[in-house]
């Protein structure tokens, strides 16, 4: 068989937000097949066989069939390789635990020529995952070896470079359930929930509600139990030490056995426990001021060590740690031991996904001090029988929540608040925790900031808890969304005109308002960019903005098909005409439907509780009207337009105009509003072109927001309509 050529990525391009194909963003790619246009997968000889076995759980993809094993139906029919290609990079991202749903691919007006789409969560995974589908295709064509595993493996190594961590990603969803759109601030896990003025922020488990003060006193583990002293809570005897010498002393005062720990650690870097001989509290000190700036010596407290995670004052989830043991075979060392008995259990790895991790004695110089203590090295052999402690209290991920005890959860409680931490991980030590503490002699070790979530998230053993949802009930009351008014306008021309004088009306109406449009990028009236406004990246910068409690975006086709929306949702979206076939071509959009179905975008992210407001004077539009998850309000010029008479008929909103003025209608009811002509000769007087209709837009789009009829006329009349700033 003669090598077929590689397909063709003519372009590729991410769309950030909702667009023609899907409310999410995509990976949008332009394919080139060549001659393999002229070879569908039932064409070439032992494809589909190669390809199932290569990817096996292809057999699970519906595809348009709609049922299990409907894309290998189409396999063995015959379908064509740009949509083979989206069906592989989609099974490659489920391999990679990036599970993706969606995708689609479509043909252009050149031949050969393809628009193949697919969810993507982050632009650079999916560009990875193209380019490994691109490859694994052109190889399972040509009949040359693949390496699936290799493949998965950097799509999943660049996951973990680029996505959400674990306890981010669990708030961020939790975020999603509640409808509370999210923005990814940074490279990291900085993320704001909400828009504007409504917005949160999330850095992994601290929020903007966290205490730099409370920050500074959790990392100081003295002043820490000094305060939790304080309010009664059991903490640890201890004091703070400065050589050797004086831990031994300190130990002496105390009582052995003693722990030894950084003062101001984390993680449990280097604390070492249940000691009681000067020589390992010389060695355990050395250890400890590796990690910190003090050491402290501290009254041992026998039991095991528990996380427990408190979100806004409540504890919402706990795990306990155990020991881990390797029992010696009088063969291996105990470092092949650790591998043998510990490591190789599935739920430890080096990564956040890993509920339990991996253990490196080289690594870990607490858990050789524990091997000195019991006479052994890494490289010794036990002897047959002989049980080893590796570590103790290590992988805090044995759920317990609802075995605590209403006194330890007061008492953690108390922990939290006395520190001021919004979120805080309690550390604590009891034999049992469905006790008091004072039954067990337990106590609070540590509060830490910024607490990992993923033991309760993922635990080794027990229930998950769904933390996220907790911290997200913490951040927004039950009623709130995070989300501002936002105004979406879609015209081929005259959209700044809308888009200002809705601005305008926002403001009026006590709103402190961000607009991006054709004119420029504004905050309240002042102008602070005088580049064209109407793009994504305009847009997305209000979102950003805390002081902005309104935002009013102005696009149009071409911005829909190059980027997508900016925002997931809007209370109010504008369609004004089906104007600008002609400046789409790059876009291969030459038809009134596919140009419908790239503005239909902005009627399909209205809210439920939102209005889609639609030029009733062009028929393809009043189409749309069952596309809106919200109320519709039509507009025109004639008031006996046929779509407004019915939408009345059915009590529906309308506004058009008459004697020069803007009617606002509702069923049979009449208001009149602005004085649209006194408005246009201030347009003429300006220098700047416009007509009735597009005010009656802006009109139409103030009253969706329950601006009064007063206050819209009164704001058309101050309206000044020449940019001076």
């Amino acid at each position: 068989m003669s090598r077929h050529d590689d397909i063709k990525l003519l372009r590729v391009n991410y769309l950030r937000g909702p667009n023609m194909w899907t409310y999410r963003p995509v990976l949008e790619t332009w394919l080139d097949l060549g001659a393999l246009e002229d070879y569908p997968s039932n064409k070439v000889p032992g494809f589909t066989d190669r390809l199932t076995a290569a990817l096996p759980a292809l057999a699970e993809h519906h595809c348009g069939v709609g049922e299990r094993g409907g894309f290998l139906q189409r396999l063995v029919e015959g379908t064509w390789m740009g949509h083979v290609l989206e069906h592989v990079v989609i099974e490659l991202l489920n391999l990679a635990s990036m599970p993706t749903g969606f995708g689609q691919t479509r043909s252009t007006s050149q031949h050969g020529v393809y628009r193949m789409v697919f969810r993507a969560r982050d632009e650079q995974v999916a560009r990875q995952a193209l380019a490994e589908g691109h490859a694994l295709l052109m190889a399972v064509i040509n009949d040359e070896p693949t390496d699936v595993a290799a493949a998965v493996e950097r799509v999943r190594d660049k996951v973990d470079d680029c996505y959400l961590g674990p306890s981010t990603a669990a708030i961020v969803a939790a975020a999603t359930d509640r409808r509370i759109p999210h923005i990814r601030l940074n490279d990291g896990n900085l993320v704001q929930l909400g828009h504007g003025a409504r917005q949160r922020r999330i850095w992994t488990a601290e929020t903007d509600m966290t205490s730099a003060i409370a920050e500074g006193i959790a990392r100081d583990k003295d002043l820490t139990k000094d305060l939790l002293k304080a309010v009664g809570v059991p903490v640890p005897a201890g004091s703070v030490v400065k050589n050797a010498d004086e831990a031994w002393e300190a130990a002496d005062d105390l009582g052995l056995p003693v722990v030894v720990k950084p003062s101001d650690g984390n993680h449990g870097r280097g604390v070492t426990l249940d000691l009681k001989k000067r020589e390992d509290i010389a060695a355990a000190f050395e250890v400890a001021e590796r990690h910190g700036s003090e050491v402290l010596v501290e009254r041992y407290i026998p039991g095991n060590e528990h996380r427990l995670l408190v979100v806004g004052g409540q504890v919402v989830a706990a795990a306990r740690g155990d020991e881990a043991w390797v029992t010696g075979d009088g063969k291996h060392t105990v470092e092949e031991l650790v591998e043998l008995q510990i490591n190789s259990d599935p739920r430890r790895g080096t990564t956040e996904e890993f509920p339990l991790n991996r253990l490196d004695i080289a690594e870990d110089a607490v858990i050789q001090l524990d091997l000195q203590r019991q006479g052994l090295s890494a490289t010794a052999v036990p002897a047959a029988g002989q049980r080893v402690l590796i570590q103790r209290n290590g992988n805090v991920a044995i759920d317990c929540t609802d075995e605590m005890h209403p006194d330890v959860a007061f008492q953690v409680s108390l922990a939290a608040r006395t520190i001021g931490l919004d979120i805080a991980g309690v550390d604590l030590v009891t034999s049992d925790i469905s006790k008091p503490l004072h039954e067990t002699g337990g106590a609070i070790v540590e509060v830490n900031a910024g607490p990992g979530l993923l033991m309760h998230l993922k635990p080794a053993a027990g229930n998950p808890q769904p933390v996220g949802q907790a911290i997200i009930d913490h951040l927004f009351s039950s009623d709130e969304t995070g989300r501002i008014p936002i105004v979406g306008i879609t015209a081929s021309t005259g959209g700044n005109n809308i888009a200002r004088l809705v601005a305008w009306l926002l403001h009026l109406n006590g709103r402190h308002v961000g607009l991006s449009c054709s004119d420029g990028l504004f905050l309240g009236n002042r102008r602070v960019e005088h580049r064209r406004g109407a793009r994504w990246e305009a847009a997305h910068r209000l979102l950003m903005n805390r002081g902005v409690d309104a935002v009013v975006a102005e696009s149009n086709a071409g911005v829909i098909l190059q980027d997508g929306l900016a925002y997931d949702r809007c209370a109010v979206g504008v369609v004004c005409d089906m104007g600008g076939l002609g400046t789409l071509d790059d876009h291969d959009i030459r038809t009134e439907d596919q140009l419908f179905k790239v503005l239909r975008t902005q009627v399909d992210v209205v809210l439920s509780d939102g209005v889609a407001v639609l030029n009733a004077a062009e028929p393809r539009l009043v189409e749309m009207a069952e596309l809106s998850d919200g109320e519709v309000l039509f507009y025109a010029l004639d008031g006996s337009n046929a779509a407004i008479t019915a939408h009345r008929a059915k009590g529906g909103r309308a506004v058009f105009l008459r004697s020069g003025a803007a009617v606002l209608a509702q069923g049979q009811g009449e208001t009149a509003g602005a004085n649209i002509d006194a408005l246009l000769q201030r347009f003429a007087a300006a220098g700047i072109a416009t007509d009735a209709q597009t005010l009656l837009a802006a009109v139409a789009a103030a009253w969706a927001l329950h601006i009064s009829p007063e206050l819209i006329s009164a704001g058309a009349d101050t309206f000044v309509p020449a940019l001076t700033h």
